[in-house]
């Protein structure tokens, strides 16, 4: 389905760059041919190093070294993701008015000294100020990073791109990890914050690349809208039902990240005779094929009606991921295992097709003019999904068993196939262009 605007701006990628297709990467190495491409993915490794290091001690460096309560925390992070939640369209905004290099620049920027300044927390109003403003700004660049990637990357690889990314960030996260885990393992103040302290250079540092991405072609030729704009057009995205229903939906499936960080290490120790292991096994599978599968499935689904497709067959395979994990229930731990493994499977399937099918549609039924603003709206929604997962994961599956599996399956696959409705509503306006 390709629609046109009528009266905005197209996006005129098709007119000053390669229409053919080709692949992101070579197949010997996996190394872009895109040179901006290149400098995107060194970014990306950096930060994602930085972060795997950080992931399995963060909680507890405020706990056990700084001292704090770990429910105070939890409650802390809750309000600082509301705020990245909330902070998410206004940045989007600003990287509309100020161009979306500028805005990501100086937001990885300001989370890297956020971060830096966990180093100094000795209170619980220091650690509030600190990850307030650190998470905060780290979610509210979300939305913008995709409009950084609309400005950047070609209209026809830019879904394969964000699918190298993705994978880009899955390796160094796990490698990030490792190293993560050795500092969890010595268990000292010196060990946590020097983690900390690379972890905020990891964003600090490439923050000083960003401003150097060359525009694409369409981004160039594309008519800026400034704030002599009306401002219904300059805020278009937050008015705009078809494109909202579709990121409302989007989020209930992004509910699946925690649904494999959280609720399945709580489901396999309070629910299975599965041992332990079992959950970093999980999160191995997980990884291993998100990096073999994400590119080629991309490839696959980064036409607005493919991308239609991918979303109802994730909802669907969620549904059946679902179904697998009640069935571990009961079983031997040998039978537990295998039952999880296979859930897990099929769930990773469900993940790379409903990341292609996102990406595809965020930018797709955009107003190519706007793209900070709508990229706000959908990085807004990701961000909620992933902050009610916990709760909604707890809720069900964990508090209900199979009933509670099976209300979340049903969730899941209700919101994958009301895509298709939302997206041929969507198609009704005719100012928008896909490819935007």
């Amino acid at each position: 389905m390709t629609i046109t605007p009528a009266n905005s701006a197209p996006d005129r990628g098709s007119s000053s760059e390669p229409m053919a297709k080709e692949p992101v990467s070579r197949a010997a190495g996996l190394l872009p041919t895109d040179p901006v491409l290149r400098r995107a993915a060194l970014l990306t490794l950096v930060n994602s190093l930085g972060n795997g290091l950080y992931f399995p001690l963060g909680i507890l460096y405020f706990t056990r070294i700084v001292g704090l309560d770990a429910t105070s925390v939890g409650l802390g992070m809750t309000c600082a993701g509301l705020v990245g939640v909330a902070a998410g369209v206004p940045a989007g905004r600003a990287a509309d008015r100020w161009g979306a290099r500028r805005v990501a620049a100086l937001l990885w920027a300001g989370t890297g000294v956020a971060t830096a300044a966990y180093v100094l927390v000795h209170t619980y109003v220091g650690f509030l100020v600190a990850v307030v403003c650190a998470t905060g700004l780290q979610m509210a660049s979300r939305g913008v990073q995709g409009a950084l990637y609309a400005e950047v990357l070609p209209v026809a690889t830019r879904v394969e791109s964000r699918a190298y990314l993705r994978m880009v960030t899955n390796v160094a996260m796990g490698l990030g990890g490792l190293f993560g885990a050795v500092a969890l393992q010595v268990d000292t103040r010196e060990a946590y914050t020097t983690v900390i302290v690379l972890n905020a250079v990891s964003f600090a540092g490439p923050a000083l690349l960003i401003p150097g991405l060359p525009l694409a072609a369409h981004a160039l030729d594309r008519p800026a809208l400034g704030d002599d704009a009306p401002a219904g057009d300059r805020w278009r995205a937050v008015r705009d039902l078809p494109y909202l229903t579709v990121t409302v939906l989007n989020a209930v499936l992004v509910v699946q990240y925690t649904l494999a960080e959280v609720g399945l290490p709580l489901w396999i120790v309070e629910r299975t005779d599965a041992p332990r292991w079992t959950a970093a096994l999980l999160m191995i599978v997980n990884c291993a094929l998100v990096a073999l599968l994400q590119v080629p499935v991309a490839r696959r689904f980064s036409q607005v009606h493919s991308a239609v497709r991918a979303m109802g067959w994730s909802g669907l395979l969620l549904a059946v991921a679902c179904a697998v994990y009640a069935l571990s229930a009961g079983l031997s731990p040998v039978w537990a295992v295998v039952a999880l493994t296979a859930g897990a499977v099929v769930h990773v399937l469900a993940e790379v097709l409903s990341a292609a099918g996102g990406w595809t549609l965020g930018y797709a039924l955009a107003d190519a003019r706007v793209h900070g603003v709508y990229q706000g709206v959908f990085g807004a929604g990701m961000s909620a999904g992933m902050m009610a997962g916990p709760a909604l994961v707890t809720i069900t599956a964990i508090g209900h068993g199979s009933a509670g599996w099976a209300a979340l399956g049903l969730l899941f696959a209700a919101a994958g196939l009301a895509v298709g409705p939302a997206v041929r509503w969507a198609g009704r306006d005719d100012w928008r262009g896909e490819g935007g």
